[in-house]
């Protein structure tokens, strides 16, 4: 066993991942080296390193996925060793030879290790033959398409396709009935072609209420393993995990052991070194080998919560050929830790992502040991199409799960953003589930509950009264009038001229998030004090801004909010949530919104185009697919018609809100 020092490390990651790295080598006395695409010239990773490279065009594709330009960097700025982080070319095995012939320490597992685990084919031949349970399904080599969709018939629905090189929920699409093989198929395998360079997939039963429990392992170089416990993810939407925990919850110590003892197995099997995920499917005390991961998740800060341990400095410990740290029975459980991911994307328009600046964020109170944040972004930021919408993740510890979960539930409220649209309000929502609290969790978690997740198409009329207090109270304290010139032309007010006798009124105009438009008219009855005209009946108001915090009465009580204007639109901020509202601009005689079009949810790039000028199309047909932020979305017909015009070939970059197609209705007749 051979050792060494690393002393110049170069990160080849990005945004929180790299700064997260770069917490523990700094710590260790190492010199952190980054890297930066165009996009990423101001991020905070380039900030916090100790030096960062300039590595090419905003796409990863065209940067941080170039090998030869990663290598060429290290060799610059003579690093020593490497650390891919997770995601990007950490699970790449071709990377990992490159960076050893090179001369550098690889800061993950052997060559070997990766090939063997990196296809999800491969890995369930091995683990077939150590004797570890899998679920059943088609695990071959022939990808012939005709062969594939037999072999799903022949399992039967549900049934679950997904890339053999593949991970996060990429190139994975389940199929409910002989209709959807085709198209699922030809979905998964371009996605896994395109996210991993491999379009292989594999065929799987799909067992429509699992839970997902993973094991932590690490090895080191002489051959000592240990399980550092298990981690509960669950809680997912589109196959990507939300919610993590750990211990998992209603799971047993001989479960935790059995499942412990094979996930070693499974290192062990294939000759592994450092930290690598084993993840399982759970079902009623039985679980089922389903992949393992050759790299530290997503995910492991719960895991360093509960055992008290820095995973990243076990990383570079092995790397340098040090003995593991601990041994098994010197590990431990101590309490219990959870993180949600805060995701730049709109949970109430299918989590498609969303993209903007980060206009104004107010972060929890950050407390030693109790509550963490891991973020690679900082207000004043954009969240741009290029990169996974992740914009951090809370991890928050306690001395057991209620405790846990309560001091989560006090550090989301207290987290804010505005500027982009994100699903802190539907992790607010999702941890107040009943059944979340008991612990009674499953991969269908959110489908199953989704009444209770999904936000009411009826702002609160809390919030609406609380935005219309903080517009009139802008009006006032910046001296603007009904005689104020710039107001006089105003798009969302409009004032009568004169009311004898009468409060002055004005009507503002606003529209909900999903679009749906209202006029809501204000008399104004004294200073401060205002008699709103609602869809629901007259509310007489009065506010005051205290302390950046908006207070305003109404039925006897008085309310506390943070209102937040920016860019036309507006943020409800209380303790029972958030509504997003924004103001509706008059027309002005500009041309209608064309008819029938079709509009981009996102800014991103356009893959394929199935239809044709003059083609006729029926609701609910897949007529382009676009490619944001590493995930494919289909742009569907939402009537019967005739395509009318294509705006965008393959390859075009999108803008959110451009017109992609004009699709003009059929005639009855």
């Amino acid at each position: 066993m051979s050792t060494k020092t690393i002393t110049r490390l170069l990160i080849a990651n990005r945004g929180e991942i790299a700064i997260r790295i770069m917490q523990s080598a700094q710590k260790l006395g190492i010199h952190c080296i980054a890297l930066y695409s165009e996009a990423d010239r101001n991020a905070l990773h380039v900030k916090k390193a100790d030096e960062a490279w300039f590595i090419g065009p905003s796409p990863a594709k065209e940067s941080y996925l170039v090998v030869e330009k990663i290598l060429a960097v290290a060799k610059q700025a003579n690093a020593d060793a490497v650390h891919p982080g997770y995601g990007f070319l950490s699970e790449n095995a071709g990377f990992a030879q490159s960076v050893m012939d090179a001369g550098m320490a690889w800061v993950g597992p052997p060559v070997a290790a990766i090939e063997a685990m990196g296809s999800k084919i491969e890995s369930k031949k091995l683990m077939e033959a150590a004797n570890v349970p899998l679920v059943p399904g088609y695990h071959g080599d022939n990808q012939d398409e005709a062969f594939l969709s037999e072999e799903v018939r022949k399992i039967g629905f549900p049934v679950l396709v997904k890339a053999s090189a593949g991970g996060g929920g990429k190139g994975m699409r389940v199929i409910e009935s002989d209709a959807e093989i085709s198209a699922a198929i030809a979905a998964s395998k371009r996605e896994g072609l395109n996210s991993f360079g491999d379009d292989k997939l594999l065929v799987e039963k799909y067992i429509t209420r699992p839970r997902h429990v993973e094991i932590q392992v690490f090895m080191d170089e002489a051959g000592n393993g240990v399980y550092l416990f298990e981690r509960d993810c669950s809680i997912q939407r589109r196959h990507q995990k939300v919610i993590e925990e750990a211990p998992a919850p209603q799971f047993s110590e001989i479960e935790r052991e059995k499942m412990g003892e094979v996930a070693l197995l499974s290192a062990k099997a294939i000759n592994y070194v450092g930290a690598g995920t084993v993840e399982f499917l759970y079902d009623n005390g039985e679980f089922y080998f389903m992949e393992m991961n050759t790299r530290l998740q997503v995910e492991h800060p719960v895991t360093e919560m509960i055992t008290g341990q820095d995973l990243v400095a076990w990383q570079i410990k092995v790397a340098q050929g040090e003995d593991l740290p601990l041994r098994q029975e010197q590990l431990s459980i101590n309490g219990h830790s959870m993180e949600v991911r805060i995701y730049a994307e709109d949970p109430d328009n299918q989590f498609l992502p969303t993209t903007g600046h980060l206009d104004f964020v107010q972060l929890p109170e950050l407390i030693e040991g109790r509550v963490r944040l891991d973020s690679g972004v900082v207000q004043g930021d954009e969240v741009s199409p290029f990169y996974d919408p992740m914009i951090s993740k809370l991890i928050v510890w306690g001395e057991d799960r209620r405790q846990c979960l309560s001091t989560l539930k006090t550090a989301l409220q207290q987290y804010q953003i505005a500027g982009v649209t994100t699903n802190l309000s539907f992790l607010r929502r999702l941890v107040n589930v009943a059944a979340f609290k008991e612990g009674t969790v499953s991969t269908a978690f959110i489908e199953e509950f989704e009444s209770q997740l999904i936000t009411d198409q009826q702002v609160k009329e809390h919030h609406l009264i609380a935005a219309v207090c903080q517009h009139m109270l802008a009006r006032v304290s910046t001296g603007q009038n009904r005689h104020a010139p710039e107001l006089a032309n105003s798009p969302w007010h409009n004032m009568s001229a004169l009311r004898l006798n009468a409060a002055s009124r004005e009507t503002l105009r606003l529209a909900y998030s999903n679009g749906d438009a209202l006029e809501i008219k204000v008399d104004s009855l004294a200073a401060n004090q205002w008699l709103l005209h609602l869809e629901t009946g007259a509310v007489k108001v009065q506010a005051r801004l205290q302390d950046q915090q908006l207070q305003y009465e109404f039925d006897g009580q008085w309310h506390n909010a943070r209102v937040i204007n920016h860019d036309n639109r507006i943020w409800v901020y209380d303790s029972l949530g958030e509504s997003e509202l924004h103001y509706q601009q008059m027309s002005f005689g500009q041309d209608e919104e064309v008819g029938g079009s079709l509009k981009a949810p996102m800014n991103g790039t356009l893959i394929q185009v199935d239809v044709a000028i003059g083609q006729r199309v029926q609701k609910g047909d897949s007529l382009m697919i676009m490619e944001a932020m590493k995930m494919e979305h289909a742009i569907k017909a939402p009537h019967d018609g005739v395509v009318k015009s294509i705006t965008f070939a393959v390859g075009d970059l999108v803008g959110g809100g451009d017109i992609l197609i004009e699709l003009d209705e059929e005639d009855e007749s």
